[in-house]
């Protein structure tokens, strides 16, 4: 993990979105709305999924990407032992929400969520 500016601590509330051009996850402090550090991987606790309509919009008007989706949660660690995780993906072209990968089910919020290169997996 790289910290940006400030600190993150363990039970920190933060927001955390995928960052393509930096191709790694940006966690954002909650309370200041500041990038405070960027990681390869994120176990957020007790999260929800956020997605911004109109920034989902604006992606399909325009055809060109921004960021309007995140995942709200308690930060716990920067590095967990996978385990029984189930995939979950956001598509502004297929849904308005973070979904299932599998059942395709709607995902609006998860006790335990990791964010890692290989995508954001729920528990």
């Amino acid at each position: 993990m790289f910290i940006f500016k400030g600190e993150i601590k363990i039970g920190q509330r933060v927001k955390v979105y995928k960052n393509l051009h930096k191709k790694c996850y940006s966690i954002v402090d909650a309370k200041t709305g500041r990038v405070v550090a960027y990681a390869d991987e994120v176990l957020l606790r007790d999260a929800t999924f956020k997605v911004s309509e109109k920034g989902r919009q604006r992606v399909l008007r325009e055809k060109r990407k921004n960021v309007h989706a995140y995942v709200v949660g308690t930060f716990a660690l920067t590095y967990p032992v996978e385990t029984l995780f189930k995939k979950v993906t956001y598509n502004p072209y297929k849904a308005g929400y973070f979904y299932n990968v599998e059942t395709g089910e709607p995902v609006e919020s998860s006790k335990i969520v990791w964010l890692s290169p290989e995508g954001v997996k729920i528990l």
